[in-house]
């Protein structure tokens, strides 16, 4: 069986063509688009799709969502200079699945050196926050 490139195949077939042309084209747009976006908002953000002269972007979260609005303006005009069929920005927040604490990792457990330092310490205190802290602490250890 002959080795193929995957580009070639989806060049071959029309439906494949068009959608990968689309995805090509969605890459560049947002090439594009995170130039013009602050470093800690490249980050959270990415091309949805880019529909009818409108280019939707999803943000990670409503914070984010809400200054691109405000930079929705300035961002145009970036993007426009590229990629001129542009004609508008849609901004839509789409959180991420929170990924819950790992339950497999495995529980630190502090040296009989260190318990013994910090029961030391929690004897030298005052009832209060830190020494009931030291003390569950020290329990669950």
């Amino acid at each position: 069986m002959a080795a193929h490139k995957v580009g070639d195949l989806l060049a071959r077939t029309g439906e494949l063509r068009a959608l990968s042309h689309q995805a090509r084209r969605l890459t560049e747009v947002q090439q594009v688009l995170l130039e013009a976006v602050p470093s800690p908002l490249a980050r959270a953000i990415r091309v949805k799709n880019f529909r009818a002269g409108t280019l939707f972007v999803l943000a990670a979260n409503a914070a984010v969502a809400a200054k691109l609005r405000q930079l929705a303006p300035t961002l145009l005009r970036h993007v426009r200079k590229r990629v001129t069929e542009v004609t508008g920005i849609q901004v839509e927040v789409q959180v991420a699945e929170q990924q819950k604490a790992c339950p497999d990792k495995p529980v630190r457990d502090i040296s009989l050196t260190t318990a013994s330092a910090l029961e030391r310490l929690a004897g030298t205190l005052k009832d209060s926050p830190l020494k009931a802290a030291l003390t569950r602490l020290l329990q669950r250890r």
